[in-house]
C-alpha cells in the first residue's frame, strides 16, 4: 500500500520511520508547507500541497498542526482515503462531529492517534481495572517548543482524559480546573479534578514546563492499588490478601506504542474494516478537554493561541 505523512515535524518524522518498518507499505510520500523541511528528506517524493496526493495514496497520517486537521482529514475522507489523525482530533466539537459523519457517509476509516491506549503497560492491567475509586495522573514534560498553539490540556492531558474515560465509563458530575500560562500564549500547566456520578474521583496534573519527564497513573480500587509508568512501561500492583499487603511487579512485553497504533491502522485499512469506535472515543476525550478549558477560562472563547 502507498501512504503519506502530512506534517513532517517531530511526530511526523516518527510516523515516517514507522511506516518504513511496516511490510505492507511499499511507498511513502511526505507533505509539508515548509520547503526546508521537505529538503531534509531527499529520498522521498515531497509535496507542499496535500491535495496533490488524491490519486497517489491508499491511506494517510496527519501530523500537521491541530488547526489544519479538519480541512485535511475532510479532503481525504471525501475521496474515500482512510485517515489517521494525531490527537486532538480537531480544534472544536463541531468539526469533530462533521468528520465522524463524513466517515460514516463515505464508509471510510477515521482513526485517531491516542497512543497510550497501545501502551503495553496499560494493556497488561486493563482487565484488572474495575470500578476505580480514585485515580491520580501526572504527565510532565520539558518545554517542547512545539504544539504551542494549543494548551497543555489538549496537548498532553488529553491522553489521560482518554484513558480515564476508558476506565471509568460513567457520567462526570463535577469539574474543577486551574490552568496557568507561563511561557506560551496558552496554558502550560494545569490541574483538574473530575468527580464521577459513581463516586470515582480523578486528579490530573499536566505540565510542559517541568524539569523532568514523567508519565504515570495510579489507580485505587477496593483492596487493590496499581501504579503504572507509561514512559518505562512498568507496572506495580499492591493487593491486600488477608491481613497482608502483597507487592507484585508485572512482567511487561515492552513494545513501541506508536508502532502498535500505526500497525493497527494499516491492518484495518488492509482488511477493509470501517471501525467507528476510535473516532467516537477521541471525540469524547476532546469534548471533555474543551469543557476543562472552558472551566479554566470561563470568560474566554479562545481555546487556541493566535
Amino acid at each position: 500500500m502507498k501512504t503519506a505523512v502530512i506534517g513532517v515535524g517531530k511526530l511526523g518524522s516518527i510516523h515516517l520511520r514507522i511506516y518504513n518498518e511496516i511490510k505492507e507499505i511499499d511507498k511513502i510520500f511526505i507533505v509539508d508547507t515548509n520547503q526546508a523541511v521537505l529538503d531534509q528528506y531527499p529520498n522521498y517524493t515531497g509535496f507542499k500541497d496535500y491535495r496533490q496526493l488524491k490519486e497517489k495514496v491508499d491511506l494517510v497520517s496527519i501530523a500537521a498542526p491541530t488547526v489544519d486537521h479538519y480541512k485535511i482529514a475532510k479532503f481525504f475522507l471525501e475521496n474515500k482515503i482512510p485517515v489517521l489523525v494525531e490527537k486532538p482530533l480537531t480544534q472544536n466539537l463541531k468539526e469533530a462531529e462533521k468528520l465522524l459523519a463524513l466517515s460514516e457517509k463515505k464508509h471510510t476509516l477515521l482513526f485517531v492517534g491516542h497512543v497510550e491506549r497501545y501502551n503495553s503497560a496499560y494493556l497488561a492491567v486493563k482487565k484488572l481495572i474495575k470500578n476505580p475509586l480514585f485515580i491520580e495522573c501526572h504527565r510532565l514534560s520539558l518545554y517542547p517548543n512545539r504544539s504551542l498553539d494549543i494548551s497543555v490540556v489538549l496537548d498532553l492531558m488529553i491522553h489521560d482524559l482518554d484513558i480515564i474515560l476508558d476506565m471509568v465509563k460513567n457520567r462526570i458530575k463535577k469539574i474543577a480546573a486551574k490552568g496557568v500560562r507561563v511561557l506560551s500564549p496558552s496554558d502550560d500547566i494545569a490541574n483538574v479534578r473530575l468527580e464521577f456520578a459513581n463516586g470515582c474521583v480523578a486528579n490530573i496534573t499536566s505540565s510542559r514546563i517541568s524539569a523532568k519527564r514523567e508519565r504515570k497513573i495510579r489507580i485505587f480500587m477496593p483492596n487493590l492499588y496499581i501504579s503504572l509508568d507509561y514512559a518505562n512501561q512498568e507496572v506495580e500492583i499492591y493487593q491486600k490478601l488477608g491481613k497482608k499487603i502483597v507487592k507484585k511487579a508485572l512482567g511487561i512485553n515492552k513494545e513501541e506504542p506508536l508502532k502498535k497504533e500505526i500497525s493497527e491502522f494499516v491492518k484495518l485499512v488492509k482488511t477493509g474494516k470501517h471501525e467507528t469506535g476510535y473516532a467516537a472515543k477521541a471525540k469524547d476525550a476532546l469534548a471533555l478537554a474543551l469543557k476543562i478549558q472552558k472551566q479554566m477560562h470561563p470568560d474566554s472563547n479562545r481555546v487556541f493561541a493566535k
